[in-house]
Parts: C-alpha cells; structure tokens; sequence
C-alpha cells in the first residue's frame, strides 16, 4: 500500500508517525502502515458467497450457498484471539459480507474487544437502514469495490445495475457520517477510467480511493493478458499522481493509495528526485518505515473455512487451521519454511529482485504473482516496471 496524497503530495510528514512512537496500538488507521512492530491487519474472508461474479475475483465466489464456513461462535473465538494478539484491525471480506446475517453482529463484537473493524464489499447491499446499523457498530471504514464507470463497472462485475447499487450504498454510508472509500482494480479494459474514477471522487465527495493493481489469483488468475504493460503500469501510476496532486492544488485533500505493487514506492520517490523536490528525502524515510510487502508478516488472511492464509491471494498454501490452533500459534510458528521464508525472505528472492537496490523498501512484492508466472514462490515478481537501471542491476 502506498500513499500517493501521504507520499507525493505530503499529507503525513515522518514526524506524524514518529510522535506515536511507531506502536501499531497508538497509532491511527491512516499510519499504520509505518509501524514497527507490524502487527498483522486481518482479512478474514468471512463467507463465499456473492451476489456479482466480478470477473478478476481472487476468492471465485458465485452465488451458491458455500459448506463448511466459520460458525458465529466460531467467529468470535476468532475474534478473541485476535484482540488477544494486538491485531490492530480486522477486515471483513467475502465473498460478499453482506450476504451473512451476522456480519453486523461479528463486527459489533470485534469493536467491543478494541478491534478496529473495516469491511470490504461489493457496495450493492448497504441499503439505508445496514447503514445505520454501520453507525451504530462505529466502523472505521467501509471499502467498496468499483472497476470503472457505469459500463464498464457492470461488464466487470457481471450483473447490471450494480454500478448504481454501489453507488447509492456508498451514498447510504455518507449519509451516515460513515468513512468510505473506493477499491479500483486496475488493467487493460479499465485504466481509461482513472481519470472518471477521480471526478466521481470529488463529485460525490468520497474521502478515499485505492487502485489496485491486479493480482494472479482466482479468476483473476485467468486475467494475465488483460493486466497492463510496465509501461502502461508507469503511465496510470503517473496519471494518478498526476491528478492528485491536482486535486491537493486546489484544496481538495482526499486520500489516494495504490496497492499490490510495491514498486510504486521507489518510483515515487525517483519521480521526487526528478522534480528536484526537498520532500524526496522524507518519502524514503517513510518508505523505509513501511518496508515494503507484508504478506505473512502485517497482513494475514483467514478463510471461510478457518484456513489461515500469508495473504488474501495467495491461497493455495495454508499454514493451519483456526478450528485446530488459534490464529495467534499459527502466525508465530516459523516451523513451517514457507512462514519462516515470508517473514525473513530477502536471502531467498532470486533474479531482479535479489540484486535490486530497493529490496529493503519493497520486499520481494508479490509471491503470489511471482508464483502463478513463474512457477516458483521466490522468483521476481513480473509486475515490477522498474528498469534494471532504475533498480541498479546490470543489464546482460
């Protein structure tokens, strides 16, 4: 996850993480991503079930009634352990949340334990009165998914009418006071709409827009050709800049991340030294403290069926089950070499990554991805559009 408004347009400062003294339980949402303990955020992907059949979905949910999901006592054990843990923040996920009657219920239960609890969601259930309900539970933030403008959304998500369902869910929370934000997957068939994504931001004014970029995994997994070139990558990622900082110029100060790809950071900041900026020293001091990708360190996955996860995407690998060993046990064992590799992988990374010279700002970012091209977990990751200059290896 990087900022574009924190990072490019100076929304947070080293000292505003600092001052906190960088403990993931002081901080707030908008900075924990530069704490020093990295505390996992949580998404448990409480259900399969979805009422859309987004075409990139990492989970390949349809609308079928799922066997084997966490019961709601089960959920709360969870829970339980969780807080026990000091996970800052848990993420309920689908599927489609919403589609579980006791979402409500589970994260009201997560607040009362001194969670904060967030929700992805496809936007389309959030009628006024689940908005309400949203209030009164106090939830951080809700994010919901969309992949374009009306057309495109719709195509995306496969069932029409739910570009104007997500919209006036979204409408739904900000009548409510309720923080929500936008999730845009990027690639081929969509990138022409960043800019559409932008204007609808601040014509509805929506505090928040994440754009991701696309990961290998589940259906999405069947989307490698649609995902965009490294110089497609570098003109959105340019284009997003470009428009937040318009946005910032003229007093519109809305939050702007990109996610899944942790190159953004060192291209950020190589952007800021090509502007001959005094804020690109600042950037790599905060990139440093965000220390690039997170799968199985400060973020973690559990599934419907109990099944713990390195991330939400890279699911074929499970390192135990919540059913048989608390969530907190399982996070902490490094007996198993794959938990033990995330969490200390830099000596494993091969190729491009092994020699770049951001690997302590980056990570490796994504095994899933490395994995699903090049059949091996600790290969480079293909997304990376830095070139071998930008990122200091030799070229043969």
């Amino acid at each position: 996850m990087i900022g574009i408004s924190k990072l490019y347009c100076g929304a947070v400062e080293p000292s505003d993480v600092l001052r906190y003294g960088r403990e993931s339980g002081k901080l707030p949402s908008h900075l924990l991503q530069f704490s020093a303990d990295k505390k996992p955020v949580v998404v448990w992907n409480m259900g399969r079930r979805c009422n859309l059949r987004c075409v990139h979905c990492y989970a390949g949910s349809r609308d079928i009634q799922y066997e084997g999901e966490l019961t709601t006592a089960e959920g709360k054990a969870l829970i339980d352990d969780l807080a026990s843990f000091g996970v800052p923040v848990i993420l309920f996920s689908g599927g489609e949340p919403l589609m579980r009657e006791d979402m409500p219920e589970l994260a009201f239960y997560a607040k009362e334990k001194g969670l904060r609890a967030v929700i992805s969601t496809n936007g389309t259930l959030i009628t006024p009165e689940k908005a309400k309900i949203f209030k009164e539970i106090d939830l951080s933030y809700v994010g919901v998914s969309l992949d374009g403008l009306r057309e495109t959304n719709d195509k995306f998500r496969g069932v029409k009418g739910a570009f104007d369902a997500a919209l006036e869910g979204i409408r739904n929370c900000r009548k409510e006071g309720i923080k929500v934000g936008l999730r845009f997957t990027i690639n081929k068939k969509n990138a022409q709409e960043i800019r559409g994504i932008f204007e609808l931001l601040e014509k509805e004014e929506i505090p928040r827009v994440c754009f991701y970029h696309l990961v290998y995994s589940g259906r999405g997994s069947k989307m490698i050709k649609e995902d965009l070139s490294h110089e497609e990558t570098r003109e959105a990622v340019d284009l997003i800049m470009d428009l937040t900082k318009d946005m910032f110029s003229r007093g519109i100060k809305e939050e702007v991340l990109t996610v899944d790809n942790h190159a953004d950071g060192p291209y950020v900041y190589l952007r800021l030294l090509r502007e001959h900026t005094d804020r690109a020293e600042d950037v790599y001091e905060l990139l440093q403290m965000n220390e690039g990708n997170s799968s199985g360190i400060g973020i973690g996955c559990v599934s419907w069926d109990g099944s713990v996860h390195a991330d939400q995407f890279w699911r074929q690998y499970s390192f135990g089950n919540v059913r048989e060993r608390k969530f907190s046990e399982i996070w902490m064992d490094t007996s198993n070499p794959i938990m033990a590799g995330l969490k200390n992988r830099k000596p494993l990374l091969t190729g491009r990554c092994a020699e770049c010279k951001w690997l302590s700002i980056c990570n490796g970012n994504f095994r899933a991805r490395a994995e699903a091209y090049f059949n091996g977990m600790w290969a480079p990751d293909p997304a990376c559009y830095l070139s071998d200059e930008e990122i200091g290896v030799r070229s043969e």
